[in-house]
């Protein structure tokens, strides 16, 4: 089982319920769980697709390649730089899904999607282990704490800063693949997510 990423689709709206509806994955999103898919849909139609680096994450070798989660790489004031989200559905926890999703985002966004680009940042919510193990098997330096950083959930909230930034070296993606245009496509191999989630 490959992960790929590709652009979102409207009808992708059913695969995504799958984790935008979920209470465990949703617990250090913004966003609360959905209830139904039209006001997905709506954001579907009207922030994922014009979004400049919205990537659905998806399994090769199965049946078919819906989504399992979500990778993104919102834009910041600085050009040079951009902050990274994902988010995955919970069946796919613990399979290496969201460090291989980071690692062929990192590769792409650095390999000439995204014009300028010199750092992309990940903030993780300090109680969220999970996640900060996917960026640190990524490539991924921890920095520090920004404490009280945020309002999340009716309490003030720790961030965890990490960084990749584009002298790095990428983490290794396969053995027969070190082209970042190539590892765009084929991944070897929970997001449990970061700060993106707060798109939905």
């Amino acid at each position: 089982m490959e992960v790929t990423l590709r652009r979102f689709e409207l009808s992708d709206v059913d695969a995504m319920m799958a984790w935008a509806s979920d209470p465990e994955v949703a617990a250090f999103c913004r966003w609360e769980p959905y209830e139904s898919t039209e006001p997905l849909l709506a954001y579907l139609r009207d922030t994922v697709l014009p979004h400049p680096w919205f990537r659905a994450i998806c399994l090769t070798g199965g049946e078919d390649a819906r989504p399992v989660g979500a990778v993104s790489l919102a834009p910041t004031a600085d050009t040079c730089r951009g902050e990274l989200g994902y988010v995955v559905a919970r069946a796919q926890w613990g399979k290496g899904v969201a460090t291989a999703a980071v690692k062929g985002a990192v590769a792409a966004v650095f390999g000439g999607e995204v014009e300028g680009l010199e750092r992309v940042e990940a903030l993780v919510d300090v109680d969220n282990t999970a996640s900060q193990r996917v960026v640190e098997k990524a490539g991924f330096r921890r920095e520090g704490v920004l404490r009280r950083h945020y309002w999340h959930k009716g309490r003030v909230r720790d961030l965890v800063m990490y960084s990749f930034i584009s002298s790095d070296h990428l983490a290794e993606q396969s053995r027969s693949s070190r082209n970042p245009a190539t590892q765009l496509q084929h991944f070897s191999t929970i997001c449990v997510p970061n700060r993106m989630c707060s798109f939905f």
